[in-house]
């Protein structure tokens, strides 16, 4: 009797490691379509997982007819002008080098111009006139860049707002039609 229930045991033991070992059944770990445009849905009355994304399809496409905005187009967009504008500030960074060296050129003529004319050393007046037109240079190619990379922030952030604005007519167009099939929504 006592063999039995340790073969009992046994058996009860080997089988609890095995359920123990086996993994849960998998959750689905895929986002809605509403999920992916950041609008929670809830079925309101009992609606099916699969009823749902149906709704859902229809309710996307119907958005994207009604407001000519489509989402996931959207966000390719926004990248695209995101790599723009960051490739626009490099360019801009690259642009002034040398202006220093230039200004220092334009300057060195002109003092040793002025140098000569004054009966003075020309050489000197070309040294001072290099210094003078190097600092100008380098200023007029701060100022330049500053202008110009504020431009891009301005023009990039115009771009990001209309996104938005896209976006968020998007997500109401979205929701009214989930709202009318019975769902609560959020956005």
């Amino acid at each position: 009797m006592k063999r039995a229930t340790v073969v009992t045991l046994m058996i009860a033991l080997s089988a609890a490691s095995t359920l123990a070992q086996t993994p849960p059944p998998s959750q689905p770990t895929g986002k809605t379509l509403a999920a992916t445009v950041a609008v929670f849905v809830f079925p309101a009355e009992g609606q099916t997982t699969e009823q749902q994304s149906k709704d859902e399809v229809t309710c996307y496409n119907w958005a994207v007819q009604n407001t000519g905005t489509d989402p996931f187009a959207l966000a390719q967009q926004s990248a695209a002008q995101q790599a723009q504008a960051a490739q626009a500030k490099e360019d801009i960074s690259k642009a002034g080098r040398g202006a220093g060296a230039k200004g220092a050129l334009g300057g060195a003529a002109a003092g040793a111009l002025i140098g000569e004319i004054a009966n003075d050393d020309a050489g000197k007046g070309a040294a001072y006139g290099a210094a003078a037109g190097m600092i100008a240079g380098r200023r007029r190619s701060r100022k330049a860049k500053k202008s110009a990379s504020a431009q891009v922030e301005q023009q990039s952030k115009a771009a990001q707002q209309a996104t938005g604005q896209q976006l968020e007519s998007f997500r109401k167009a979205f929701s009214v039609c989930l709202e009318a099939k019975d769902y609560m929504v959020k956005f």
